[in-house]
């Protein structure tokens, strides 16, 4: 039986770890020839790289999401294997240490946040859609691109304010590509994951972790698994009438 996504060819960004190997491995199982850039191979959770578990569904290339000539050849990548960009996922992000309150942000964190989670996406789109608004479409759609946001783009988040203000712009980012590209047959979604578990148990921290059990209302925090799914959809003929939305993958956070 085909996969919901056979014959398409698609880019995943900061996808050796994390919620972009779950998305790039749905993708690959559900039939698309995937194309993974990372700054680095080895995947943050342990085991097997992703290279190594796409095998010839796919391929992996040390890019980072900040230049646009890397992810330039991720395109490229894409193009020489089928010939067209489906899917573009632009996924990697940043926090970590650079992630802090307006008066402990330095110019230096606020570039550094900003360079992958809003111009990196920025990047990633210009090169996708120029891209897709060359390619016949499938059915009435050129290509897809789906972008990563955050609940914390959509609230304030205490303590955060570059990253909040990157994933913010991200989310009027795919507004306003929605609203521009699609009369021309290319569909733009974003993801707002709430918490997501990735990495190893010891790597939680549990103060962050309590905060997100009392702040969800699901009986469970998230799963790398579940954004994938959700990315799935927008990257599938399913969705053929869903545009500029911001589908929050969240177990309930932002409903109250």
């Amino acid at each position: 039986m085909a996969g919901r996504l056979a014959g398409r060819t698609a880019v995943v960004t900061g996808g050796a770890s994390g919620l972009g190997r779950a998305i790039a491995l749905r993708f690959a199982d559900e039939g698309a020839f995937v194309v993974v850039g990372d700054v680095r191979s080895d995947p943050r959770e342990g085991g097997p790289s992703v290279a190594e578990v796409l095998d010839e569904r796919g391929s992996f290339h040390e890019a980072d999401a900040s230049r646009s000539d890397e992810l330039g050849r991720l395109v490229e990548a894409a193009l020489e294997h089928g010939g067209r960009l489906d899917v573009m996922v632009l996924n990697a992000g940043i926090a970590g240490r650079h992630s802090k309150s307006l008066l402990e942000t330095s110019e230096e964190d606020w570039d550094a946040i900003m360079s992958v989670n809003l111009r990196g996406v920025f990047l990633g789109c210009k090169l996708a859609v120029a891209q897709m608004l060359e390619q016949e479409p499938i059915g009435e759609v050129r290509g897809r691109v789906v972008t990563i946001s955050s609940q914390h783009g959509m609230v304030g988040p205490p303590g955060h304010v570059a990253y909040a203000a990157s994933k913010g712009g991200v989310v009027n980012l795919t507004r306003q590509l929605a609203v521009d590209y699609g009369p021309r047959g290319v569909l733009v979604n974003a993801l707002a994951p709430g918490k997501i578990l990735t990495g190893s148990p010891e790597q939680q921290d549990p103060e962050t972790l309590a905060y997100s059990y009392a702040r969800t209302p699901f009986h469970r925090l998230g799963r790398p698994d579940d954004v994938a799914g959700a990315a799935l959809f927008l990257a599938s003929d399913d969705c053929g009438y869903v545009s500029g939305v911001n589908l929050l993958v969240d177990g309930g956070w932002m409903a109250y």
